[in-house]
């Protein structure tokens, strides 16, 4: 393989054109429906509190059409047709509860391990498997989907969207990397994202409160509800990165949520038809649901990237942080000032994608490397810095990737040949060890006598750890378990020896 040599690398000129990003559509849908509702007050149907709202109802709808389609590529919607059309049911009958039936309400599975529920405006909401696998009841499920309900008929994202507008900072979000890299998030091609915007804990409180109205309609036992939120608060301190935030760093706990939850249900009048629970139904849909992240998708082993689906392998400098996204795998180094990232192209040939990337404002195409590949620079910042780098796009079974490598111009020589290394690594996966991984499942076993979780541990052992067990079953690690009980265990999930 053709390496390039120590010169400095020639730069062409400039190539000078509108930047291939903008503002998404929704944006300007919203910025177009908040001129078209003037300021003022409105009382909200299902708080009764009087709102300051620039965005009406068709704003908030054309909001969340327009990002579904991104959260779906993006973050990968469950392939099970079943939870699909099962969530959607759910939903829909607890949100034609609600006081806003008429929304186009949206309820999709997230295929992504993170224990997390959110909404957007207008109606759309998501699960993700990773908090399905930690339910225990339809009625657990009920009272998230409800809390999520709440948000959008108490309109909160709405609001905080509005304000967001009025500060001109609106909901896309730049680079993860440090500031410097930001002003460049565009090169690395990944498209725009969207930021959770985190409620307040006033929003939560409400949300809350709404989504135990919703599921008491839904005549669910309401005493599910203080349940998932003791095993949310167990789940969140243990919880890895993943394509989405994690419950609490979304739905800040407004402060001792489940001991007010359960005094309001304390309080709330007898109902005998408040008896919906579905406990081993809802556990028998749960039977071989993939627990945790799912290795088909990539997984690391010390600094080698391995994608089974895709079959290829790549290894990153030694000591970098490697995040592993649905349509990209980065490695940034320690102190976040240099980047290898490999990324789904948009175009529909490498050279389509490779005209592309230097069409972009102000990048700058230099030496060839290696066939469909060069370095590149980037125009001086407020610094009198630039970032220099490596890309190329080349075509690998039905996909056109873009690998790169990139940092500060100051930053090259300590860092050049490793990344360099690292782009020239690339290469197919054909080790059956590594090729054939599955994820870890859910496995659902009825006890057939009283048993503590410790024995349930080791007379059906499961791939994670006992403190794990215990949260998602929703007991605690000293409990005792009668017979006839069904249980969790998570099975499978290994990877290959380092």
């Amino acid at each position: 393989m053709q390496r390039h040599d120590d010169r400095s690398p020639r730069w062409a000129a400039p190539h000078r054109a509108v930047p291939r990003w903008a503002a998404p559509r929704w944006a300007v849908l919203l910025l177009a429906a908040g001129l078209a509702f003037s300021a003022g007050c409105s009382v909200n149907p299902a708080t009764g509190q009087r709102q300051v709202m620039l965005i009406g109802e068709q704003g908030e709808i054309a909001m969340g059409r327009e990002a579904d389609p991104q959260i779906q590529a993006q973050m990968g919607v469950y392939p099970d047709d079943e939870w699909q059309e099962y969530i959607q049911a759910l939903g829909s009958d607890l949100a034609a509860r609600s006081e806003r039936p008429e929304l186009p309400w949206t309820f999709r599975v997230i295929d992504d391990p993170i224990v997390n529920a959110f909404a957007l405006p207008g109606g759309f909401i998501y699960v993700t498997r990773g908090i399905l696998t930690h339910f225990n009841s339809e009625a657990e499920l009920a009272s998230v989907l409800g809390h999520e309900i709440g948000h959008v008929t108490g309109r909160h994202g709405a609001e905080r969207a509005s304000k967001a507008q009025l500060a001109g900072i609106g909901m896309a979000v730049g680079s993860v990397l440090s500031p410097e890299f930001a002003q460049y998030g565009d090169v690395v091609g990944q498209g725009i994202g969207l930021l959770f915007l985190k409620f307040g804990r006033a929003d939560e409180r409400e949300a809350d409160d709404l989504g135990l109205r919703y599921m008491t309609r839904g005549e669910y036992v309401p005493d599910e509800m203080p349940k998932v939120f003791r095993t949310l608060e167990r789940v969140s301190a243990a919880q890895g990165a993943g394509r989405i935030p994690a419950w609490l760093s979304t739905h800040p706990d407004p402060g001792n949520r489940a001991a007010r939850i359960s005094q309001q249900i304390a309080e709330l009048p007898p109902d005998p038809n408040r008896t919906r629970v579905n406990r081993d139904s809802y556990l028998q849909r749960l039977e071989n649901m993939p627990f945790g992240k799912n290795p088909r998708e990539g997984y690391t082993i010390g600094s080698s990237f391995y994608h089974p689906d895709m079959a290829f392998q790549l290894d990153f400098p030694e000591g970098w942080k490697i995040a592993n996204q649905r349509q990209a795998v980065t490695a940034i180094s320690p102190e976040q000032d240099a980047i290898v990232v490999l990324a789904l192209a948009a175009e529909d040939s490498p050279e389509e994608a490779h005209r592309a990337f230097f069409a972009q404002q102000g990048v700058e195409r230099g030496d060839d490397w290696r066939r469909g590949f060069n370095y590149f620079r980037t125009p001086l910042n407020e610094q009198q810095r630039r970032i220099v780098g490596l890309a190329g796009h080349f075509s690998y079974g039905d996909s056109v990737l873009r690998l790169m490598s990139y940092t500060r111009d100051d930053k090259w020589s300590p860092y050049g040949k490793a990344m360099e290394r690292s782009v020239a690594s690339f290469r197919r996966l054909t080790d059956r060890r590594y090729l054939d991984v599955q994820p870890a499942r859910v496995e659902i076993v009825r006890l057939d006598r009283s048993m503590t979780l410790e024995e349930f541990q080791r007379r059906y052992p499961s791939t994670v750890e006992l403190s794990e067990l215990a949260i998602v079953n929703g007991v605690a690690e000293d409990a005792r378990l009668e017979a006839g009980r069904r249980m969790k265990r998570v099975v499978g999930g290994e990877l290959p020896d380092s």
